[in-house]
């Protein structure tokens, strides 16, 4: 297997989906083992967004709609794309990809670190806010929603509804449309960051630290795929709790 097979495969929906399930049988497995409870307790702030969504549109029902979307969604994507490659799936393959990931998730603060000191005298890192002040498994298991449905939500459906706006109201190319729809989406992404009870006190170098990392994490969405952005965004988030917590 060539670099460019591997590159080309990876970020195949057959690859990129069923690398990042794991993420979700973990955060939704450990979620309901803390909390006892799909939707209550203390859980990502973007997965409270969305599921709250569904409950209001259908109660119990609209969660369950929730789940059918998300996993059907997901089955029928990497089914169509399975049936159009006509291959097996080579384990090696998700093995490079958690690799990848990792050492992205081992660079990522340290790059965007150095990218918000160049815009501002900011940190170098960020410390786990209001979050820190849980204990460390709620605070692993909250990680692990970050990469999955902070993914979701600002990558996947935030950029895609901006794109498709910016391209509707304004009379520009779709590259300037791609480039305003990620801006925004980061800008949007960092102050989710400042809402809610374990949400941070605003700082504009934590602030400016965040939007960049979401602009990081759009180009990596681009160019690697969903899973690999899911598990580089978990890793640094789970990596962040822990040396904190040491």
């Amino acid at each position: 297997m060539s670099v460019k097979d591997y590159l080309g495969r990876s970020r195949a929906p057959r690859y990129s989906l069923v690398f990042a399930l794991p993420l979700l049988l973990l955060y939704e497995g450990l979620s309901a083992a803390l909390t006892g409870s799909a939707v209550e307790g203390v859980r990502n702030g973007a997965d409270v967004l969305l599921k709250t969504l569904f409950l209001g549109l259908g109660g119990r029902g609209g969660l369950y709609l929730f789940g059918v979307l998300l996993v059907g969604g997901g089955s029928w994507l990497v089914w169509r794309d399975r049936r159009a490659a006509g291959e097996k799936y080579e384990p090696r393959v998700f093995a490079w990809m958690a690799l990848e990931s990792g050492v992205y998730a081992a660079a990522l603060g340290r790059v965007v670190g150095w990218l918000t000191t160049l815009v501002l005298s900011g940190p170098r890192g960020l410390s786990a806010g209001g979050v820190a002040a849980l204990d460390l498994p709620t605070q692993l298991v909250i990680s692990l929603g970050a990469g999955l449905y902070e993914e979701l939500v600002f990558r996947v459906l935030l950029v895609g509804l901006l794109l498709r706006l910016f391209l509707v109201l304004l009379p520009a190319g779709r590259k300037t449309g791609t480039v305003l729809a990620v801006v925004v989406s980061a800008l949007i992404f960092s102050s989710f960051h400042y809402i809610g009870p374990l949400g941070d006190a605003f700082a504009l170098p934590s602030f400016t630290f965040r939007a960049i990392a979401g602009v990081v994490f759009s180009v990596l969405f681009v160019a690697r795929g969903f899973g690999i952005a899911a598990w580089t965004h978990a890793l640094y988030d789970l990596g962040l709790s822990v040396i904190q917590a040491g």
